[in-house]
């Protein structure tokens, strides 16, 4: 496992700058939380010894940012919640290929279409990416039997695409 840290100073003159506007509005409310588009920069990373009982880190700093005003608060939200929705798509897979979305996955998408279509097909990659993997790892394989495991992860990526099981299965 990996740590992230991120720095406490702000880095590059376009982060301090879209902070400074807001300076006295953060200090006047403490406790205010403010939304930010950030880019984060790379700018440290500690690797222990293979012995070592510590995790390996890398350190970021807030590189870029620009902070939206009340009005284009709502789509920063929006974006935060589409790819928190593809990031967590979890499903399950039904016997005739089809994904059936968790409730959890169906509330983020409040009935958008877009959104669900994302969350079936991550959700489905995400299984076949599970079985691909155990696949692979199974020690001894002969030709036969990867030739059969890539057909059924063949299969199962075509029943994905098309919302149900392939033809002739």
């Amino acid at each position: 496992m990996t740590d992230v840290k991120i720095e406490g100073k702000v880095g590059g003159q376009a982060a301090a700058a879209a902070l400074e506007p807001h300076a006295k509005t953060l200090y006047d409310r403490p406790g205010v939380r403010v939304l930010a588009v950030v880019e984060l920069a790379h700018t440290e990373r500690t690797q222990p010894a293979p012995d070592s009982d510590k995790n390996a880190s890398v350190k970021l700093r807030i590189s870029g940012m620009e902070i939206p005003n009340k009005e284009q608060e709502g789509a920063i939200r929006e974006a935060m919640r589409a790819l928190f929705l593809q990031r967590t798509a979890q499903g399950t897979l039904e016997e005739d290929g089809e994904i059936t979305l968790s409730e959890d996955t169906l509330k983020l998408t409040a009935g958008m279409l877009t959104e669900i279509e994302v969350a079936r097909l991550r959700a489905g990659l995400r299984h076949w990416k599970h079985y691909a993997n155990r696949a692979v790892s199974t020690p001894n394989m002969t030709a036969t039997e990867a030739a059969h495991e890539l057909r059924e992860v063949a299969d199962g990526l075509t029943a994905l695409l098309n919302h149900g099981p392939v033809d002739g299965a």
